[in-house]
């Protein structure tokens, strides 16, 4: 297995990360994109299997835990799994390319521990948790119920912030998406 480099993205609901990572793929031809495996439901009309997730039962999550197939796996919400699946990053360092991210906060910590200087852990952040709420809010995918579980997580992981190797305030979409590209640009050359 030939082994490149990884850039992880984490950050609270709302931040903005999985915008951010789209338009790196965009931009940044060698970087493709690690699809996470999780338990949690499909959204409907939204998301398809083995594109955004890998949609996994809870047996079958349980069974890639115990024969040792995640590289890294969290209970993000309880009964509601995420993990990275060791043949996807196989898979693209295999191809000649470097992987990118987009994972909670404790994935993304539990991942750059285990890839080490191999790889670069960006958040990203906002200036406040209202202006989180207020994007989840704006997306209308969640219920209020949902919703609330998600702001509380959010106030959480805003605290992790300073373990990661760079913050990415995403207050304006542009000039996020440019320290985005010169960050890994700069960590992949």
């Amino acid at each position: 297995m030939a082994q490149g480099k990884a850039v992880i993205f984490c950050a609270p609901s709302g931040a903005g990360k999985t915008t951010i990572v789209k338009h790196l793929i965009d931009k940044i031809p060698q970087l493709k994109f690690s699809v996470s495996a999780t338990t949690r439901p499909m959204r409907a009309g939204v998301e398809k299997d083995g594109k955004d997730y890998h949609f996994l039962s809870s047996e079958q999550f349980e069974d890639k835990i115990q024969n040792n197939e995640l590289l890294e796996w969290e209970e993000v919400y309880q009964g509601v799994r995420y993990g990275t699946l060791k043949e996807e990053v196989d898979r693209i360092w295999d191809s000649g390319n470097h992987v990118i991210f987009d994972v909670d906060v404790e994935g993304g910590l539990k991942l750059k521990a285990a890839l080490g200087d191999d790889a670069l852990g960006i958040f990203v952040s906002v200036e406040s948790v209202e202006v989180l709420a207020e994007r989840l809010r704006n997306r209308n995918t969640d219920s209020e119920e949902s919703l609330n579980k998600r702001i509380a997580k959010a106030a959480e992981e805003m605290a992790y912030a300073p373990k990661f190797d760079q913050i990415l305030i995403n207050s304006d979409l542009n000039e996020a998406f440019e320290k985005a590209e010169r960050l890994v640009l700069d960590f992949i050359k």
